[in-house]
């Protein structure tokens, strides 16, 4: 078994959610002979979303590969980041830390094939929808990826930030997610969502949402357990 690095605290809830999942699939695949050791280098949440928001990048860079470099040298050799947003620098994180990470839209847009889907909706954070991080992978396989209008890109955006991020889920914006998603369905022809922002699955799930979901935690969990287990 190899030992799980995460970079969390982007946010709080999803690095719970990873760890949970992470600790109980395991167990449960091996019989309760297995569980994984995991190390967690959790970041100061408020300070990689300035660095985000302000377009500041390079340091955005240095302060994730310091938490990289932690976790490898802690022995880690499956080592993610638990937001999809941070992937904003993947391929600059590559670069510095020599070190393989587990990328969220590349396991997504693996699953997307297999599924045979050609056009699917992107939901997440403002900068998620807006730039091509979460999107490359897509196209190089064929996939067109469309996003919401302006005014619902912002809803959500408001949504993930001041709710979901704390845990919070309500009743109305699940209407209004639902209502969105509807129709990005009906006017632009989507079989499929990606859900892009690691807090959506609060939210969103194959029981309630309008399309098929690509729910990027459950994905990239099954990745992560699969390369740890091989």
């Amino acid at each position: 078994m190899k030992k799980i690095g995460l970079v969390g605290g982007t946010g709080p809830e999803s690095t719970l959610m990873y760890y949970k999942e992470l600790n109980g699939r395991i167990d449960a695949l091996t019989r309760s002979a297995e569980m994984p050791e995991i190390a967690i280098e959790s970041v100061n949440f408020r300070r990689v979303w300035r660095l985000v928001s302000t377009g500041d990048y390079e340091a955005l860079v240095e302060y994730l590969a310091e938490k990289i470099e932690k976790l490898s040298r802690s022995g880690c050799e499956v080592i993610s980041l638990t937001a999809a947003t941070m992937h904003i620098v993947f391929d600059e994180l590559v670069k510095k830390t020599d070190v393989r990470l587990v990328s969220i839209p590349e396991a997504v847009c693996a699953e997307a094939q297999r599924r045979g889907y050609k056009k699917v909706g992107l939901l997440g954070t403002i900068f998620t929808m807006e730039q091509d991080f979460m999107k490359k992978d897509f196209v190089r396989a064929g996939i067109e990826v469309v996003v919401p209008e302006k005014a619902d890109r912002e809803l959500i955006a408001k949504r993930i930030l001041e709710e979901l991020e704390l845990g919070i889920v309500k009743e109305e914006t699940l209407g209004e997610f639902t209502r969105i998603i509807t129709e990005m369905r009906d006017r632009q022809g989507i079989q499929a969502v990606i859900l892009g922002c690691t807090e959506l699955p609060l939210l969103l799930n194959p029981g309630n949402c309008p399309v098929d979901c690509l729910d990027s935690v459950e994905i990239h969990l099954q990745t992560l357990i699969r390369l740890a287990m091989a």
